[in-house]
């Protein structure tokens, strides 16, 4: 992870006037969306950097630590020792429940690796849980090992303009995720517009977010391309502000290496290359690594895999 976002105190006059042009940022996103995508060594490269900079989820209500440490063992082995002849690679993060967080911290130690565990915590996925419940949830996080924290707004705070509880709230996590690095899921689908997006994001900047989420993977709409323009518009607006860089991470629905690619492309055009890094940018997903380790062995071997040639996908 990038330096801790210290945030700052909550100014209202800056959100105040907030303004979307939302034509004009649908424009964009499609643009960015029906770009011509890169091909041969190009795509190959492109897709080893969304590896490194992807995050191995597993929130399923029936998770068990058999295919906790099985998602460990893929973190540290993302893509085929053979494929990956002569190409650097970065250990991946895992994400799990807080109950399933040791679990996932003795998995990589006996595998000889510093990967660092995060763990979804106050209320996931919805928020609605008493904020003191949330906050122990937290603490309880971080006394198992997580070493990131990703916490849920209660989306009503935005939905009703309460910005000061909402700042307040997610203060409050920051300070009980201690020296773990926090990030926070805005669950982008259930805010209600694009610009209630870019206040919430200020505000959980404000507040300390070491990165801003768009969604839980729960929700009925994730991660789209509209919103991430609305999201990193808002951490380049904080970073000329404060000289704080903030991370971003879509998670959701991004299940194919084409689409990997596109953020990655947005990412640099909103952002810079400086955030194409995994301090900065991370690609939350359960089941996006199949593809690309697919379309790497494509590359590769000039072939596409049968079911046995990739049997940890």
């Amino acid at each position: 992870m990038a330096a801790r976002n210290p945030g700052t105190g909550l100014e209202l006059g800056w959100i105040s006037k907030v303004h979307v042009n939302q034509p004009a940022v649908l424009r964009h996103a499609e643009r960015i969306r029906t770009r011509r995508t890169v091909k041969s060594n190009w795509q190959a490269a492109w897709l080893l950097k969304a590896v490194t900079c992807m995050d191995l989820t597993t929130l399923s209500g029936d998770d068990t630590p058999s295919n906790v440490h099985r998602m460990c063992y893929k973190a540290k082995h993302p893509i085929r020792e053979d494929l990956l002849k002569a190409m650097d690679m970065h250990d991946k993060a895992v994400c799990v429940y807080p109950t399933r967080v040791t679990d996932a911290v003795n998995a990589l130690k006996a595998a000889g690796c510093n990967i660092p565990v995060a763990s979804v915590a106050a209320g996931f996925p919805s928020g609605q849980m008493p904020l003191q419940t949330r906050l122990d949830e937290i603490k309880l996080a971080v006394g198992y090992g997580a070493r990131e924290i990703d916490i849920v707004i209660n989306r009503a705070l935005v939905l009703t303009g309460q910005w000061e509880d909402l700042y307040e709230e997610i203060r409050q996590c920051h300070e009980a995720c201690g020296d773990a690095h926090m990030k926070t899921i805005l669950s982008t689908g259930e805010l209600g517009s694009l610009a209630n997006v870019y206040k919430a994001s200020m505000v959980a900047m404000m507040a300390g977010s070491d990165f801003i989420k768009t969604s839980t993977g729960k929700e009925v709409e994730n991660a789209t391309l509209p919103v991430g323009v609305i999201m990193m518009r808002a951490i380049r607006d904080f970073y000329w502000q404060t000289g704080n860089k903030v991370g971003f991470k879509p998670a959701g629905g991004i299940r194919t290496a084409k689409e990997a690619i596109t953020w990655l492309m947005l990412v640099k055009e909103e952002l810079g290359v400086e955030w194409l890094k995994p301090e900065l940018f991370r690609l939350g997903a359960s089941s996006l690594l199949e593809d690309i380790e697919k379309q790497i062995f494509h590359h590769v071997t000039g072939n596409y895999p049968v079911y046995h040639d990739l049997p940890m996908a």
